[in-house]
């Protein structure tokens, strides 16, 4: 058992927290919203607390999921922050889609502290939360890594080790620009094929069983062809991941023409109300023109 603080419980937070607690850790949690913390405990027991400096205080280890940049910062910085609660020896993972700048930041102010930092951004969307079938991008220290690999593993399929730190934030980079042109990609097909009169959940099972086969393409495919766009990772947090991606890639001179690309057809999806559809969404742009 390890005495876990968890700051964060939105619609991957929530569930993940509750594995923790099944799993037979010491889970106390914390949320912007009490009302949420509340609900949590009453769900799964363990225990909440008013800021995240007391959720993690005795904390071995602490887990973070929230929004962004800054509201990492806000969380693990300051007087009732994560940092302030903590003693030497506990390890941060923070699971946030965040920066790589911000990862290596962090890392260096909790060192000062003897906290370890892994950033450790997720990939699996809601449905892999509640399922305990996340995949955990890490980046940090082995010793740090080695330390909370084990407690992930409660909701994750896979928990890895990529480098040092900011290197689990860059492989969440790579995966969402590799998300974002495989379901333009697939709209387009699926756009094509709805327009020839083909049936399209037919067309799915046939070629995702080939070359072309992708999750997408099975979880989503034929939900895409029937315009439903209610699963979970929604338009505008995939905006949010692409710009730090792009941020990224002008840092370091890498061109992203078709991220780029992608990114404005979110922004025309959010144009149009569908801020909260899931990102499957790039559909609609061509069969609602």
């Amino acid at each position: 058992m390890t005495a876990i603080g968890f700051i964060g419980l939105g619609v991957m937070g929530y569930p993940m927290a509750g594995h923790l607690q099944q799993a037979g850790h010491d889970v106390t949690v914390y949320n912007r919203t009490a009302a949420k913390a509340d609900a949590w405990v009453a769900e799964h027991g363990g225990r909440s607390a008013p800021t995240p400096s007391e959720a993690v205080a005795g904390a071995e280890v602490a887990m973070t999921i929230v929004g962004n940049d800054d509201d990492v910062r806000a969380v693990t910085l300051g007087h009732d922050g994560v940092l302030a609660g903590l003693g030497p020896g506990a390890v941060i993972v923070d699971h946030t889609t965040a920066s790589a700048t911000l990862a290596r930041e962090l890392q260096a102010i909790s060192a000062e502290q003897q906290v370890g930092f892994v950033d450790a951004p997720v990939s699996g969307g809601q449905s892999g939360a509640e399922n305990g079938a996340l995949t955990v991008m890490c980046g940090g220290t082995q010793e740090d890594f080695d330390r909370v690999a084990e407690v992930a593993g409660a909701y994750a399929v896979a928990v890895t080790l990529l480098g040092g730190p900011g290197s689990g934030q860059l492989t969440k980079m790579v995966n969402q620009l590799c998300i974002a042109g495989l379901v333009q990609g697939l709209s387009e097909g699926l756009h094509l094929g709805m327009k020839a009169g083909l049936d399209i959940d037919q067309v799915v099972d046939v070629i995702s069983k080939g070359a072309a086969g992708s999750w997408q393409m099975v979880n989503r495919g034929s939900t895409m062809a029937r315009g439903e766009f209610d699963f979970g990772f929604a338009v505008d947090w995939m905006r949010k991941d692409l710009g730090i991606a792009l941020d990224e890639g002008n840092r370091l001179g890498a061109r992203l023409p078709v991220g780029a690309l992608v990114d404005q057809f979110y922004a025309q999806v959010q144009a149009r109300g569908g801020n909260r559809w899931d990102t499957s969404s790039l559909i609609d742009l061509l069969t609602n023109p």
